[in-house]
């Protein structure tokens, strides 16, 4: 596990002093959008792949949580034919494409007031890893599956940190993880125990997959790093694993066709709630 090297917070500084979507990654920060994309196109193929393996069909009741730019959203609703609820604090970007079977809603999942409704599959991406207490998050959205509904959660897992050479790009990965943990709470360091967490929410059938999308020069998901080292950059520099120089060699590597590493893969997990069946058509 990449925990301790990765995301240690020092003793005595608060581990959640800013928010997602407030104080890094802004949906109305310039760019925001199209950072957003490069992430849903290194990533939809993957994701859409597994819902229809799981059963997405025309009909089905579903619930996408941290939406986004909306792309499985819009997948589900328009071209799967299901019913769909998508939530994010700010919908913004989804609202354009609301329709007959696409609705948003501006809501907070960790609030306790959130009950949307039951659902035959909620779906949530890159959300659990930037909130507190994923544990109880987990056993909450396992509580809004209808009988025999399904839950399928994606989020980042580290595969650039623990025993790595201390490559820039490395450097600048393991500052990024600290970066984000010190400044918004980010923690990918429980995700390899999804299927664990999962199973202890009472749900049964439970999977799970690793995808690492090619990390190549002018990638969608090499894009989706460069931006987002931009974005967390004072954060980086701030933990002190890397300078400035470091950064900018991380960048120049990025951009290398002679440059070879992994990217941070997404762990995709799901299980079933127990009754007779998925509803919906």
């Amino acid at each position: 596990m990449a925990t301790d090297r990765a995301n240690p917070v020092p003793p005595g500084r608060p581990a959640v002093p800013g928010s997602y979507g407030r104080d890094l990654f802004e949906p109305g920060a310039p760019g925001e959008a199209e950072r957003i994309d490069f992430g849903a196109v290194a990533y939809d193929g993957f994701t859409r792949a597994r819902l229809l393996a799981l059963g997405a069909r025309p009909g089905l009741r579903c619930l996408d949580l941290g939406a986004g730019t909306g792309t499985v959203s819009r997948w589900l609703a328009e071209e799967v034919g299901a019913d769909v609820l998508a939530v994010d604090r700010d919908p913004r970007f989804v609202e354009p494409y609301a329709g007959p079977r696409l609705r948003t809603l501006a809501a907070d999942i960790t609030s306790a007031d959130f009950d949307p409704g039951r659902f035959d599959l909620v779906h949530a991406r890159f959300l659990l890893m930037h909130l507190p207490d994923s544990r109880r998050t987990i056993a909450r959205l396992a509580g809004l599956l209808a009988p025999g509904g399904r839950l399928v959660l994606s989020d980042a897992i580290d595969l650039t940190t623990a025993g790595a050479p201390d490559s820039p790009y490395r450097l600048a990965m393991r500052a990024m993880w600290r970066g984000l943990r010190e400044s918004i709470g980010t923690d990918v360091g429980w995700t390899p125990r999804y299927p664990v967490r999962l199973r202890e929410a009472g749900l049964t059938g439970v999977g799970a997959e690793v995808y690492v999308p090619p990390l190549t020069p002018g990638a969608p998901i090499t894009a989706f790093w460069l931006d987002t080292w931009r974005r967390v950059r004072e954060a980086m520099l701030a933990t002190g694993l890397v300078d400035a120089d470091t950064l900018a060699a991380a960048e120049r590597d990025l951009a290398s066709p002679d440059f070879a590493d992994l990217s941070p893969g997404m762990i995709t997990a799901w299980g079933e709630a127990a009754g007779s069946g998925r509803g919906g058509g």
